[in-house]
């Protein structure tokens, strides 16, 4: 079984270029130093790209919610790579 979340964790050490990055469940945006709306688009296209996976716009969008956040991410992932 794939493990989603170090491949994740990889993507976002290389998107926003901090190694030190550790991802949470209930980390957001607010949480990763230099996240704004280019690097949210620059992180989907880098994890569409290492996974495999293509996001709909409307979930695109819905990423950016208040009560979305990593874990949520995370399962979003792991359904899409199971529905192959």
């Amino acid at each position: 079984m794939r493990d989603v979340r170090a491949e994740l964790q990889e993507i976002f050490r290389q998107v926003f270029d901090d190694p030190t990055i550790v991802l949470r469940d209930d980390m957001t945006a607010a949480d990763v130093e230099g996240w704004d709306s280019v690097t949210h688009i620059d992180l989907l296209i880098a994890v569409e790209r290492a996974l495999g996976i293509k996001f709909a716009t409307a979930e695109m969008s819905r990423l950016k919610e208040p009560d979305q956040n990593i874990g949520s991410f995370v399962r979003l992932i792991e359904h899409k790579l199971q529905a192959g």
